[in-house]
């Protein structure tokens, strides 16, 4: 994959699938930017990656806010020189909000609050991001935005209706804007990740994950480097004639 010297930014890089994915590419020689709310995960992650030899840097941002979005970004282009790739990958549950819900009735129990934070940072962030950067990319003629969606918001999850619906929203604002630039060497496509072993499962009871184990037909969880493996070729010179696409990694459990 031709990755060697492109700008790379990661959002939610402090942790889990983010983390990952900003160390392969620095295993690929990509210069890294590091996103995220918490400074010692960012820390961490940079450590992980400056021992690959490359530059990196980290930055405290909140994808949920437009002027915070805006200057990060602008300050990656000042510090780096360009920006190359794009992938959004900041995303929060909705037991992250503490909606506790046994009886799978979640609707009912939701503040019109809980659901807005899981739209807010998992849709309006992506949404933040990809306009700051798209016009740039636009301009020069090359750029690679990847979305990180989920198999939810193809299917929709139960005791997960937020998740499922911003992730949805996700996939349907890769499809328009993969369109919008399919002319311009920019390419825009999303994952639909099933399941992955990560800290934020650590978020859901265990009957919600083995209620999504059961409808993997391969019968495990996700790995976070599988997931990395993917972004990264997206995120390549030679995903060339593919935008506006989802790529599902599910383990058979999506077929469409």
């Amino acid at each position: 994959m031709q990755l060697e010297n492109k700008l790379v930014v990661v959002t939610g890089a402090g942790r889990g699938i983010g983390r990952a994915m900003a160390l392969a590419f620095a295993q690929k020689r990509s210069d890294v930017a590091l996103l995220d709310l918490n400074q010692t995960d960012l820390d961490r992650t940079r450590e992980l990656c400056e021992a690959e030899s490359v530059r990196c840097r980290t930055y405290l941002c909140n994808v949920t806010r437009e002027e915070d979005v805006s200057n990060t970004l602008d300050g990656v282009v000042r510090d780096f020189g360009r920006l190359d790739v794009m992938i959004n990958n900041a995303g929060i549950t909705k037991d992250a909000l503490l909606v506790k819900v046994q009886d799978g009735k979640v609707v009912g129990k939701m503040s019109l609050d809980q659901w807005r934070a899981v739209i807010d940072v998992n849709l309006t962030g992506t949404f933040l991001t990809c306009r700051a950067v798209a016009p740039g990319m636009e301009k020069r003629g090359y750029g690679r935005i990847v979305n990180i969606a989920s198999i939810a918001g193809k299917e929709g999850n139960p005791n997960a209706c937020a998740y499922s619906a911003s992730k949805a929203g996700v996939i349907s604002l890769t499809k328009s804007l993969g369109k919008e630039l399919a002319t311009t060497g920019v390419r825009v496509n999303c994952i639909a990740p099933a399941v992955i072993e990560t800290e934020m499962l650590e978020q859901s009871t265990r009957e919600h994950i083995a209620y999504m184990v059961s409808k993997i037909p391969m019968g495990r969880l996700g790995q976070v480097d599988e997931v990395a493996a993917l972004v990264c070729w997206l995120a390549s010179e030679e995903c060339s004639f593919s935008t506006g696409a989802v790529f599902d990694i599910s383990g058979g459990r999506a077929t469409y």
